[in-house]
Protein backbone atom coordinates (compact mmCIF):
# COMPACT_ATOMS: atom_id res chain seq x y z
CA UNK A 1 0.00 0.00 0.00
CA UNK A 2 1.29 3.46 -0.85
CA UNK A 3 2.33 5.76 1.98
CA UNK A 4 1.56 8.83 -0.10
CA UNK A 5 -0.79 11.06 1.84
CA UNK A 6 -4.17 11.15 0.11
CA UNK A 7 -6.25 14.29 0.11
CA UNK A 8 -9.63 13.76 1.76
CA UNK A 9 -12.58 16.08 1.85
CA UNK A 10 -12.31 17.37 5.43
CA UNK A 11 -14.99 16.75 8.01
CA UNK A 12 -15.38 18.75 11.21
CA UNK A 13 -13.35 16.38 13.37
CA UNK A 14 -10.42 16.16 10.96
CA UNK A 15 -10.48 19.93 10.49
CA UNK A 16 -10.22 20.42 14.27
CA UNK A 17 -7.28 18.01 14.48
CA UNK A 18 -5.54 19.82 11.62
CA UNK A 19 -6.07 23.26 13.17
CA UNK A 20 -4.98 22.47 16.73
CA UNK A 21 -1.95 24.47 17.84
CA UNK A 22 0.01 24.77 21.07
CA UNK A 23 -0.84 28.27 22.33
CA UNK A 24 1.55 29.60 24.97
CA UNK A 25 0.49 33.25 25.24
CA UNK A 26 -3.05 34.34 25.97
CA UNK A 27 -5.04 37.58 25.86
CA UNK A 28 -4.90 39.07 29.38
CA UNK A 29 -8.16 39.53 31.27
CA UNK A 30 -10.21 37.57 28.73
CA UNK A 31 -11.28 34.47 30.58
CA UNK A 32 -13.05 31.46 29.13
CA UNK A 33 -16.73 31.14 30.03
CA UNK A 34 -17.70 28.54 32.61
CA UNK A 35 -19.90 26.74 30.07
CA UNK A 36 -16.93 26.33 27.72
CA UNK A 37 -14.69 25.03 30.52
CA UNK A 38 -17.41 22.52 31.37
CA UNK A 39 -17.64 21.45 27.72
CA UNK A 40 -13.85 20.94 27.61
CA UNK A 41 -13.94 18.89 30.82
CA UNK A 42 -16.85 16.78 29.53
CA UNK A 43 -14.84 16.02 26.40
CA UNK A 44 -11.87 14.97 28.51
CA UNK A 45 -14.08 12.73 30.61
CA UNK A 46 -15.35 10.99 27.46
CA UNK A 47 -11.87 9.64 26.63
CA UNK A 48 -11.34 5.88 26.52
CA UNK A 49 -9.79 4.47 29.66
CA UNK A 50 -8.27 1.13 30.56
CA UNK A 51 -11.04 -1.21 31.76
CA UNK A 52 -13.26 1.88 31.94
CA UNK A 53 -11.71 2.76 35.29
CA UNK A 54 -11.60 6.50 34.42
CA UNK A 55 -8.80 6.92 36.92
CA UNK A 56 -8.17 10.60 36.27
CA UNK A 57 -8.71 13.83 38.15
CA UNK A 58 -9.23 17.27 36.61
CA UNK A 59 -8.36 20.19 38.86
CA UNK A 60 -9.43 23.65 37.67
CA UNK A 61 -7.23 26.51 38.86
CA UNK A 62 -8.15 30.17 38.70
CA UNK A 63 -7.42 33.36 40.59
CA UNK A 64 -5.14 33.07 43.60
CA UNK A 65 -4.59 29.32 43.23
CA UNK A 66 -3.32 29.81 39.69
CA UNK A 67 -0.96 32.54 40.99
CA UNK A 68 0.26 30.16 43.70
CA UNK A 69 1.08 27.56 41.05
CA UNK A 70 3.09 30.15 39.10
CA UNK A 71 4.99 31.03 42.29
CA UNK A 72 5.64 27.35 43.05
CA UNK A 73 7.06 26.63 39.59
CA UNK A 74 9.08 29.85 39.46
CA UNK A 75 10.53 29.15 42.90
CA UNK A 76 11.64 25.64 41.94
CA UNK A 77 12.87 26.41 38.41
CA UNK A 78 16.31 27.58 39.55
CA UNK A 79 16.97 24.15 41.09
CA UNK A 80 17.21 22.62 37.59
CA UNK A 81 19.90 22.84 34.89
CA UNK A 82 19.67 25.84 32.59
CA UNK A 83 17.70 24.23 29.71
CA UNK A 84 15.07 22.80 32.08
CA UNK A 85 15.00 26.03 34.08
CA UNK A 86 14.29 28.01 30.90
CA UNK A 87 11.43 25.70 29.92
CA UNK A 88 9.91 25.87 33.41
CA UNK A 89 10.04 29.67 33.33
CA UNK A 90 8.37 29.61 29.90
CA UNK A 91 5.67 27.39 31.40
CA UNK A 92 5.22 29.96 34.19
CA UNK A 93 4.51 32.67 31.63
CA UNK A 94 1.91 30.50 29.91
CA UNK A 95 0.19 29.69 33.21
CA UNK A 96 0.25 33.33 34.30
CA UNK A 97 -1.26 34.63 31.06
CA UNK A 98 -4.10 32.08 30.92
CA UNK A 99 -7.32 32.85 32.74
CA UNK A 100 -7.89 29.18 33.59
CA UNK A 101 -5.53 26.26 34.09
CA UNK A 102 -6.65 22.62 34.15
CA UNK A 103 -4.36 20.15 35.89
CA UNK A 104 -4.67 16.45 35.13
CA UNK A 105 -3.52 13.73 37.50
CA UNK A 106 -3.92 9.98 37.57
CA UNK A 107 -5.74 8.89 40.70
CA UNK A 108 -3.83 5.62 41.11
CA UNK A 109 -7.15 3.81 41.33
CA UNK A 110 -6.33 1.37 38.54
CA UNK A 111 -2.97 0.59 40.14
CA UNK A 112 -4.78 -0.24 43.38
CA UNK A 113 -7.66 -2.18 41.83
CA UNK A 114 -5.87 -3.79 38.88
CA UNK A 115 -4.40 -6.78 40.73
CA UNK A 116 -7.87 -7.65 41.97
CA UNK A 117 -9.35 -7.31 38.47
CA UNK A 118 -6.70 -9.60 36.99
CA UNK A 119 -6.12 -11.84 40.03
CA UNK A 120 -2.37 -11.21 39.98
CA UNK A 121 0.21 -10.12 42.54
CA UNK A 122 0.49 -6.33 42.75
CA UNK A 123 4.29 -6.17 42.87
CA UNK A 124 4.45 -8.06 39.55
CA UNK A 125 2.20 -5.75 37.55
CA UNK A 126 2.37 -2.28 39.09
CA UNK A 127 4.16 -0.82 36.05
CA UNK A 128 1.60 -2.45 33.76
CA UNK A 129 -1.31 -0.70 35.46
CA UNK A 130 0.67 2.53 35.84
CA UNK A 131 1.23 2.65 32.08
CA UNK A 132 -2.46 1.98 31.53
CA UNK A 133 -3.34 4.96 33.73
CA UNK A 134 -0.89 7.19 31.87
CA UNK A 135 -2.33 6.12 28.51
CA UNK A 136 -5.87 6.79 29.69
CA UNK A 137 -5.10 10.25 31.06
CA UNK A 138 -3.10 11.15 27.96
CA UNK A 139 -6.20 10.37 25.86
CA UNK A 140 -8.24 12.64 28.15
CA UNK A 141 -5.75 15.49 27.71
CA UNK A 142 -5.86 15.12 23.92
CA UNK A 143 -9.67 15.28 24.01
CA UNK A 144 -9.33 18.43 26.10
CA UNK A 145 -7.00 20.10 23.59
CA UNK A 146 -9.22 19.22 20.64
CA UNK A 147 -12.39 20.36 22.40
CA UNK A 148 -10.77 23.72 23.18
CA UNK A 149 -9.71 24.11 19.54
CA UNK A 150 -13.22 23.32 18.32
CA UNK A 151 -14.52 26.19 20.51
CA UNK A 152 -11.98 28.69 19.21
CA UNK A 153 -10.03 28.51 22.47
CA UNK A 154 -6.28 28.09 22.79
CA UNK A 155 -4.50 25.56 24.98
CA UNK A 156 -1.12 23.94 25.52
CA UNK A 157 0.03 20.71 27.21
CA UNK A 158 2.83 21.65 29.62
CA UNK A 159 4.59 18.33 30.10
CA UNK A 160 7.76 19.95 31.48
CA UNK A 161 6.21 20.18 34.95
CA UNK A 162 6.71 16.42 35.23
CA UNK A 163 10.18 17.43 36.46
CA UNK A 164 8.60 18.59 39.71
CA UNK A 165 5.58 16.30 39.77
CA UNK A 166 5.70 15.53 43.51
CA UNK A 167 5.59 19.24 44.38
CA UNK A 168 2.76 19.80 41.91
CA UNK A 169 0.76 16.83 43.21
CA UNK A 170 1.04 18.06 46.79
CA UNK A 171 -0.06 21.51 45.67
CA UNK A 172 -3.06 20.01 43.85
CA UNK A 173 -4.05 17.92 46.88
CA UNK A 174 -3.48 14.68 44.94
CA UNK A 175 -0.42 13.20 46.68
CA UNK A 176 -1.43 9.59 46.00
CA UNK A 177 -1.75 10.02 42.27
CA UNK A 178 0.64 10.61 39.42
CA UNK A 179 0.91 13.94 37.66
CA UNK A 180 0.09 14.01 33.93
CA UNK A 181 -0.27 17.56 32.62
CA UNK A 182 -0.91 21.23 33.25
CA UNK A 183 -3.10 22.74 30.52
CA UNK A 184 -3.48 26.55 30.39
CA UNK A 185 -6.71 27.56 28.63
CA UNK A 186 -7.47 30.96 27.08
CA UNK A 187 -7.78 33.04 23.94
CA UNK A 188 -4.62 33.24 21.81
CA UNK A 189 -2.71 36.50 22.02
CA UNK A 190 -1.54 36.00 18.43
CA UNK A 191 -1.93 33.39 15.67
CA UNK A 192 0.34 30.37 15.95
CA UNK A 193 1.73 28.42 13.02
CA UNK A 194 2.05 24.66 13.05
CA UNK A 195 5.51 23.10 13.13
CA UNK A 196 6.29 21.00 10.09
CA UNK A 197 5.17 17.42 10.57
CA UNK A 198 7.11 14.45 9.25
CA UNK A 199 5.58 12.72 6.26
CA UNK A 200 3.68 9.49 6.76
CA UNK A 201 6.31 7.74 4.63
CA UNK A 202 8.85 8.25 7.44
CA UNK A 203 6.73 6.87 10.28
CA UNK A 204 4.30 4.33 8.83
CA UNK A 205 4.87 0.78 7.65
CA UNK A 206 2.32 -1.75 6.49
CA UNK A 207 2.49 -5.44 7.30
CA UNK A 208 0.30 -7.98 5.57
Amino acid sequence: MSTREPIHAPNETLATIESRRSIRNFIPDKDVADCDITAILRAANQAPSAHNQQSWRFIVLRGSKKVELVDLVAGKAADFPRPSCALLRMACRSIASAGTVIAVANSGELIRRGPRLFAVEQEDVRDFFRIMEIQSSAAAVQNMLLAATSLGIGSVWLGILILMKDDVLRFLGEPQGEFMAIVPIGYPLRPSSSPKKQSLATCVKYLS
